[in-house]
């Protein structure tokens, strides 16, 4: 996806299907683009280094905010009695996330294509920097409420951060690249879930004292709102809008479709007519939404059967999120070599299946050192699902804006994440942990089967490759690539 001010177009693909330059049209989602540039067969592309450095800036940014999000409830007793409030009040300090995310998304995407890159991650990078500097000044047991308004103005931020891997790769990267690129911008987020799981607990240690366990808490935020202040003055200084020679031949040519050839309601109208992607939505919102319900309730869940265990529940949580790292890695490299979307997504989540259930069976063994191993497979595939999916709703969607469809899978996953959250927290509450768990395994094993009935249309990759047909030399010159041409979406 590209920007939008000269700010670009949409994404390298956008545009393009079957060779034809694409803008929908009401009702049918039967696409033309008038007077829009053909596809250029003699197009300069170029890969820059410089794309890394933006991919890696993004994720440290992206690992900052993350961090935030766990950091209450992976020491979910010390802060209920820190604060004088009940676990509940604090797992809504991680629902907080998934609430803003609902209604914020569908301005954040529009303005993402507005503005593009650069507006987006300035505005990600300042909010998460101020809600970090609110929260320093909340260390206090009567302050609470200012807690809950800096988690509330970093949860903002994370709004304009978790759509944007898949924009990132196609805007910086080549089509041989993209997903290992999305891989790694996933990744930034997945490690400060994981440095959220892991530092809490050693930073702030469970101690009787009050005021000592403010100096511990305060220490912590001003470690965080030092590190945010440092990513946003890096950003200003060193994130660009997208490179001056396009990485990609179909990049190349949405450049030069005018802006307004482009509706936003007609994007979001036409993805909701895609049968596929509306089943990968939901889908994708069962995995992601009990990865987040079980991520938000661990310190509960370990505590139950370990008492006085805050530091490994932590660990355990570090586990879970790192085997997830090597997860994503691993599949973004694979489907950059195999274009095997609908395979390896099918596979992964029925894993991801197996591995709740192992899992849900062994927490309360009494064995700490079996639930780091099952923790650890079920976020290799619960976690490594995250990029998967992404860059499967790509290649369902294309040509539309990838922050169009990454936004409506994320905003599926929050939906689901405060649902499974607060009825987990409710069954584990009154049943244990074994039923709280088994309730997350039955919506798994729908969202297995949706994967299923998946249809794979990968139309990025034919995209691509009639690109590079039309670029390669002695390709038939009287082969319509006009951009009048109709397409009609019932051939996909």
């Amino acid at each position: 996806m590209g920007d939008r001010s000269g700010s670009g177009k949409v994404s390298d693909d956008r545009y393009f299907l079957d060779g034809h330059l694409k803008n929908p049209v009401p009702n049918s989602c039967q696409v033309h683009a008038e007077g829009s540039a053909p596809l250029q067969s003699a197009a300069t592309t170029r890969l820059y280094k410089r794309r890394w450095l933006i991919v890696c800036l993004f994720s440290s940014y992206s690992l900052c905010n993350a961090f935030q999000w766990i950091q209450y409830g992976i020491i979910n007793n010390i802060f209920m009695r820190f604060y004088s409030v009940d676990s509940f009040t604090i797992d809504w300090m991680s629902m907080i996330y998934m609430l803003t995310y609902i209604p914020l998304i569908f301005p954040v995407t529009w303005l993402l294509d507005k503005k593009g890159l650069r507006v987006i991650a300035l505005v990600a990078t300042a909010l998460n920097c101020a809600g970090t500097w609110i929260k320093v000044a909340s260390a206090r047991p009567d302050l609470f409420a200012v807690s809950f308004l800096g988690q509330v103005t970093c949860s903002a931020a994370q709004v304009f951060i978790l759509g944007m891997p898949s924009r990132i790769a196609s805007v910086w990267f080549g089509s041989e690249e993209v997903s290992t690129a999305c891989s790694i911008g996933v990744f930034g987020n997945q490690l400060g879930i994981a440095i959220g799981f892991l530092v809490p607990p050693i930073l702030v240690p469970n101690v009787d004292d009050i005021d000592e366990l403010a100096g511990h808490i305060r220490v912590m935020f001003y470690i965080t709102a030092g590190v945010a202040t440092f990513l946003f003055i890096l950003v200003i200084i060193v994130f660009q809008e997208r490179p001056d020679i396009p990485p990609t031949q179909a990049q190349a040519s949405a450049r030069l479709i005018p802006a307004e050839s482009y509706s936003y309601m007609s994007s979001i109208l036409c993805l909701l007519r895609n049968r596929p992607f509306i089943l990968l939505i939901i889908s994708y919102g069962l995995n992601v939404g009990c990865f987040y319900a079980v991520s938000t309730l661990l310190n509960q869940m370990i505590i139950k059967h370990y008492p006085g265990e805050e530091v490994n529940a932590g660990r355990i949580g570090l586990t879970i999120v790192i085997a997830g790292m090597v997860g994503s890695l691993i599949c973004g490299i694979w489907l950059d070599r195999t274009k095997t979307y609908k395979q390896t997504t099918l596979a992964v989540y029925v894993m991801s299946l197996v591995g709740m259930l192992v899992y849900a069976f062994t927490l309360s063994l009494g064995h700490l050192w079996v639930v780091f191993i099952t923790a650890g497979a079920l976020g290799f595939f619960m976690t490594g699902y995250l990029p998967l999916g992404f860059e499967f709703a790509v290649e369902l969607t294309y040509p539309e804006s990838e922050g169009t469809s990454s936004g409506l899978l994320n905003c599926s996953a929050q939906v689901f994440g405060i649902i499974f959250t607060i009825c987990q927290g409710k069954i584990i509450d009154r049943f244990g942990t074994l039923a709280g768990n088994l309730f997350l395994c039955v919506f798994l094993l729908i969202g297995t089967i949706l994967t299923g009935f998946i249809r794979s249309d990968l139309r990025r990759q034919r995209a691509n490759q009639l690109a590079k047909t039309a670029a390669a030399p002695g390709h038939h010159e009287g082969q319509d690539y006009g951009a009048t041409a109709p397409i009609n979406a019932s051939h996909f």
